[in-house]
């Protein structure tokens, strides 16, 4: 490559490779979201539409950045983890950043139609996004704990505030006086004493978020082939093995999970 006299501003960039064998969590979160939803009016306490969304963006991720092993998000957030050992980017953080939340923020945008069929784009949304480095398994599976935890105490106040302004006729102030100082087992008491609501029985997805994990799963294809001594190309069913990114909804703070899924804190995975 030629040089020129100009070349020494590249000694003025900062170093931010990231530190060996350790997982690279790349984490973004809506930029101005309350404002957002209102604009487009999203459902409350919980859209469907703007979930799945999410989660569109998320696989999407996934499947540019085949090194990352899983993700979680719930709300206006999502978490991505990069393998240990990776070299993508030769670790540089700013690398693993900016391509996480540059897919994600123009995912979001490519199929917002797909999800909100008759609600207008009214303007580009944005993704502000950190990164964190985890040295352990323990680590990393607390961080992912604290993000299903935070889940679980968000919407469970958001299913009662939205009940109580919805269906109670208070105004928003009033529902954050009528909460505030309650614990968890007040906002369930009220929910069903209330409501008739047991929040156990709220969608999963809701009170639990979304991960996103590589799964092996089988594709029946037709495929057309032609048979020796016949003339005519035959229509046969094919079945093939992909790996492919794969939502579920469940528990990861408990052992159950990773003792179900032990290749993704593998360390060749």
């Amino acid at each position: 490559m030629a040089k020129s006299k100009f070349e020494y501003v590249r000694d003025f960039e900062a170093d931010d490779t990231c530190l060996p064998n350790c997982w690279i969590v790349v984490r973004l979160d809506g930029r101005n979201f309350h404002r957002f939803s209102e604009q487009h009016e999203f459902k409350k306490p919980n859209d469907d539409r703007a979930l799945h969304l999410m989660t569109k963006c998320a696989q999407t991720v996934m499947q540019e950045l085949e090194d990352i092993a899983i993700a979680y998000g719930q709300s206006d957030e999502y978490s991505f983890v990069f393998k240990k050992k990776s070299r993508w980017f030769k670790r540089r953080a700013s690398k693993f950043m900016t391509h996480v939340v540059s897919q994600f923020a123009s995912s979001y945008v490519f199929y917002w139609k797909d999800y909100f069929k008759d609600q207008q784009l009214m303007y580009p949304p944005g993704f502000d996004g950190r990164i964190v480095l985890y040295p352990s398994n323990q680590n990393l599976k607390d961080y992912l704990s604290w993000r299903q935890a935070d889940c679980h105490i968000n919407n469970l106040y958001n299913t009662v505030f939205w009940m109580l302004v919805q269906r109670s006729g208070l105004t928003p102030v009033q529902a954050q006086d009528r909460l505030q100082g309650t614990l968890a087992g007040d906002k369930n008491e009220i929910l069903f004493s209330e409501f008739n609501i047991n929040y156990n029985n709220e969608p999963l997805m809701y009170r639990k978020g979304t991960v996103l994990i590589w799964q092996k799963t089988n594709e029946v294809v037709t495929k057309k082939i032609k048979l020796p001594k016949e003339a005519e190309e035959k229509e046969v069913e094919v079945t093939r093995t992909r790996t492919k990114v794969v939502p579920l909804h469940c528990d990861i703070i408990g052992d159950q999970f990773w003792e179900e899924y032990p290749e993704i804190l593998a360390e060749d995975s």
